[in-house]
């Protein structure tokens, strides 16, 4: 009995010292990361032109795209995360110069991304500075996105009418909500959550199969909310489980549980990271390929992105849990922080167009963004350290 309360206590005073040089390592590894992109940025600072916003880098160019371009809102939430934790003045600079390119999207309401491109910016632009200007643009952007909502749906239309779809939503629209939610709760329209709420709600019934994986696509009739169809568009096949679409389903739910308290996205939640987490083509540096069930797994590509993403939201799903539920989430939000900080997603300082992560995939059936940097994948990477180091140091 003696040698057993020993034991136990010797293991007590190792998990403490064990978890206390975790800690120790990990805060060295974030402050070494937003050091690293303070430089690695300012090398991507000089290819981007004074009108457009950077999406990648491919055959030694960095591509970049229109402002109205569904990501044209991550390069400057990344600087404004990059200068929160460094100070340093010329990113700064640059952040504040691309809200400005971007500001008139405030009133863009042709698709549903508006959450994408204006609260990722300009809301850590408000967050960092309190500067009411950037709130009231949040607020104005909100409305626009607002006018996408169907009744007949009660789903806020991804995009206007294809060949191919006639109402569709996608699962990425989840992630818009955000911004609904944060203007209902800071000034705007009660409306904007009770739309947020009528979304998550129609694509918690529709959009996933019994073991909570998540369709991309959903057709509706608009009038009557309908399925017509249950499709992809960027997944492997229909019936696949798309990676980056589970992240933004489990950061989604996560976030709208955030939100409202409602205990039923929670679990809808962590059903997803189980599906996620436990799944047999997940690899052990827990960077999934681009879709959980491409059958050439392990010869396709892997997306780092969709790691990001996962990263970000299972931290925040840890804010929520305890136990070994809590252990589990932030242990592989853990890894998986540490692997895309490796050499193996990481990029060297001065290379790969000045963009931080590696083996990215945007769109494989569409041969679009094979295995390159990808702007959205920097920008969850940087929210994961900094959710990590706020959270859990």
């Amino acid at each position: 009995m003696a040698l057993h309360k020993i034991t136990m206590a010797t293991f007590t005073i190792l998990a403490t010292f064990f978890n206390a040089q975790s800690k120790k390592e990990m805060s060295k590894l974030i402050n070494e990361e937003f050091h690293f992109a303070t430089r690695q940025y300012k090398h991507l600072m000089k290819a981007v032109p004074n009108d457009k916003m950077p999406q990648s880098y491919k055959d030694n160019k960095v591509i970049t795209r229109e402002i109205t371009w569904w990501c044209s809102g991550f390069y400057p939430g990344s600087l404004w995360m990059i200068y929160e934790q460094t100070k340093d003045s010329e990113i700064k600079k640059e952040a504040e110069r691309s809200l400005l390119i971007i500001e008139s999207n405030k009133t863009f309401t042709r698709d549903h991304d508006l959450g994408f491109m204006m609260f990722c910016s300009f809301g850590n632009a408000y967050r960092i500075t309190k500067d009411s200007k950037y709130k009231d643009i949040i607020l104005t952007s909100a409305e626009s996105l607002s006018t996408r909502f169907r009744p007949g749906m009660q789903a806020i239309l991804s995009w206007d009418k294809m060949a191919d779809f006639k109402g569709p939503v996608i699962i990425d629209n989840m992630m818009n909500l955000e911004m609904l939610n944060w203007a209902s709760q800071h000034g705007g329209n009660k409306k904007l959550s009770e739309i947020a709420v009528a979304h998550a709600n129609t694509t918690m019934k529709n959009h996933f199969r019994p073991d909570y994986s998540s369709y991309h696509v959903i057709d509706y009739d608009i009038d009557t909310g309908q399925v017509l169809a249950k499709k992809t568009f960027q997944g492997y096949s229909d019936s696949s489980a798309w990676a980056r679409g589970q992240g933004w389903a489990l950061y989604g739910y996560t976030m709208m549980y955030r939100f409202t308290n409602d205990e039923k996205y929670l679990i809808q939640a962590k059903n997803i990271a189980k599906f996620i987490l436990n799944n047999p083509t997940l690899p052990d540096d827990k960077i999934p390929y681009w879709d959980f069930n491409d059958p050439k797994i392990p010869t396709v590509p892997k997306d780092a992105s969709a790691a990001a993403i996962i990263a970000s939201a299972l931290l925040e799903l840890g804010q929520y849990t305890e136990g070994k539920e809590k252990e589990k989430y932030i242990n592989s939000a853990q890894k998986m922080i540490i692997s895309l900080s490796s050499e193996k997603y990481q990029a060297k300082l001065g290379e790969n167009g000045g963009f931080l992560l590696m083996h990215s995939t945007g769109g494989l059936p569409l041969n679009s963004e094979i295995d390159v940097p990808l702007i959205y994948a920097d920008y969850y990477f940087l929210e994961a350290l900094k959710r990590y180091k706020d959270w859990y140091l």
